[in-house]
């Protein structure tokens, strides 16, 4: 067996807020630069929010695996939904307004859902996501002024 040539190395990152560490084991069939490494390391939770967001919201977890077809006919399907709403929260129209955050894959799949029941009108769906919105706004300015006053 051939011998694996690459180069290895720890990365270690530490938390603004509580200083705790966090180690990764790196390996690389070439050297990389320092910043592509911290950069692959990042991902890496935008990856499991990811990954997390599509259990929560398109099922992705749900299926109880009897054969590999339909697994995969079912991964395939969860991760066709979530792709529809990151690509609609991409894709919003409309004006955009300061005091309100613009539309999130959960508050898509909301209104969605929302869609069924049959004694809600479109109307008051839409107004209860505008008021949602902008209270959700609020509550992240507070929060950011907050965090800065307590950096400060």
């Amino acid at each position: 067996m051939p011998e694996r040539s690459g180069h290895a190395g720890l990365l270690a990152r530490r938390n603004r807020h509580t200083s705790e560490l966090a180690y990764y084991l790196t390996w690389t069939p070439e050297p990389a630069p320092l910043q592509t490494l911290v950069t692959a390391a990042g991902m890496r939770w935008r990856i499991e929010e990811t990954f997390q967001s599509a259990k929560e919201l398109a099922a992705l977890d749900e299926h109880q695996v009897r054969t590999w077809t339909s697994w995969h006919r079912w991964i395939t399907l969860a991760m066709l939904a979530y792709a529809f709403l990151a690509i609609t929260r991409t894709h919003e129209t409309g004006p955009d307004e300061p005091e309100m955050i613009p539309l999130t894959c959960n508050e898509i799949r909301h209104i969605l859902v929302s869609a069924i029941a049959p004694d809600l009108g479109w109307r008051h769906r839409l107004r209860w996501s505008i008021w949602r919105r902008r209270h959700q706004a609020t509550a992240k300015r507070l929060h950011y002024q907050r965090q800065l006053t307590h950096t400060a």
